[in-house]
């Protein structure tokens, strides 16, 4: 593995080949009733020759076992491909799948990312507490786990990973140790977040953390008085024309995985980058309240190695030719990757199956970062 890392970074370094006789139609996307508006890459400036690379790019490493790739350009979708490989839903193996524009795929922890949109959308109806005010004095069924290190955690610290409370996802999923895995096994969720210990003050340490999603889809539900699926499908679903998602459920509660259930289809996955772009609308909806998208990718704190962090979006920089581009994404287990570049209004999304080992960061920061940022022309 260490040795496929190495050749890895080394071709990541060389840039990937092309196939000088691809057709430039590869990629095309399909046309369906989604809301997409389709053109070719080069009617919104992106080189269709470069993009035709990728089938060599992914086939240097065979186990690479990419799904998807979506394009879009100045808010059009202009390219998309697909292939057949193994894959997962929520961890259960659902054996070689081959995907296409209609099937849809786990998000993992981007489900994180969409839910921090429906906490914006709920603030925006004025049925989300004050992002400052104490998340636990919202709770009171829980005020015998109050304490006077817990009572300072704000809704604020929840959405960017800061509430201190001591929390390890890094371990093996099958280690019981494992916070989120117990948290999945958890009969109260809410309640076992509410239990862990406080060991960094709010607000100053970054720590990963599904419970602070958890958290976050609680106080959801009792603001609006609806699952979080289904406030999904009315409020951020419906308004992006999505029409087929599925959000799982924890096998103890029978309640949405806020933290890594969601499923999409990849091109509908894109639409979240999109409006991350343009300030919350989509097609001329204001789906997101004015703001809440820059407020969302803003750099909140100092997350893991060289990125920021947001309102669980991921904030990054490549450099193309001279330039220094600022990104956000939303990032999932497996190699679920979901790029946003407000300087080129590009969004990018890459699905795979490759869970566990490095090549689920590596191979599609590779694809955005070596295929398809290149092939943005001047």
């Amino acid at each position: 593995m260490a040795r496929l890392l190495m050749l890895l970074l080394a071709a990541l370094a060389l840039g990937a080949p092309v196939l000088a006789q691809e057709p430039k139609s590869c990629g095309a996307p399909a046309s369906l009733d989604d809301g997409w508006t389709i053109t070719p890459p080069s009617d919104v400036g992106l080189d269709a020759a470069k993009l035709c690379g990728l089938d060599a790019f992914i086939a240097q490493w065979p186990q690479a076992n990419v799904h998807a790739v979506v394009i879009v350009r100045q808010g059009k979708l202009v390219y998309e491909r697909y292939y057949t490989g193994p894959d997962e839903r929520l961890g259960r193996p659902l054996g070689k799948v081959e995907y296409a524009p209609t099937v849809k795929h786990d998000l993992r922890s981007i489900s994180k990312s969409a839910t921090s949109l429906l906490v914006g959308i709920a603030r925006g109806e004025g049925k989300f507490p004050d992002l400052d005010s104490p998340v636990i004095d919202q709770f009171p069924q829980y005020a015998g786990l109050r304490t006077p290190e817990n009572a300072r955690i704000t809704f604020r610290h929840l959405l960017t990973m800061s509430s201190g409370l001591k929390w390890d996802e890094s371990m093996p999923y099958s280690d019981p140790a494992n916070n989120e895995s117990r948290l999945v096994a958890a009969v109260d969720p809410v309640r076992y977040v509410f239990e862990q210990p406080v060991v960094a003050t709010p607000g100053t340490v970054y720590n990963y953390n599904g419970g602070n999603t958890t958290l976050l889809a609680a106080m959801l539900a009792k603001a609006t008085g609806r699952r979080l699926d289904d406030y999904a499908r009315d409020k951020l679903f419906g308004p992006l024309d999505v029409k087929d998602f599925e959000w799982a459920s924890l096998p103890a509660t029978g309640e949405p995985a806020a933290f890594s259930g969601l499923r999409l289809r990849p091109r509908d996955s894109a639409k979240l980058g999109q409006i991350l772009l343009a300030d919350g609308q989509w097609n001329g909806k204001q789906v997101l309240p004015k703001g809440w998208a820059a407020d969302s990718v803003k750099p909140s704190i100092n997350g893991e190695g060289l990125y920021y962090y947001g309102y669980q979006w991921w904030l990054g920089r490549s450099f193309l030719r001279g330039r220094d581009l600022a990104w956000s994404a939303g990032v999932g287990y497996g190699g679920q990757r979901l790029y946003a570049v407000p300087a080129l209004d590009l969004v990018v999304m890459i699905n795979a199956g490759h869970y566990g080992g490095p090549l689920q960061g590596a191979i599609p920061f590779g694809i955005f970062t070596r295929l398809v940022l290149p092939a943005v022309e001047d």
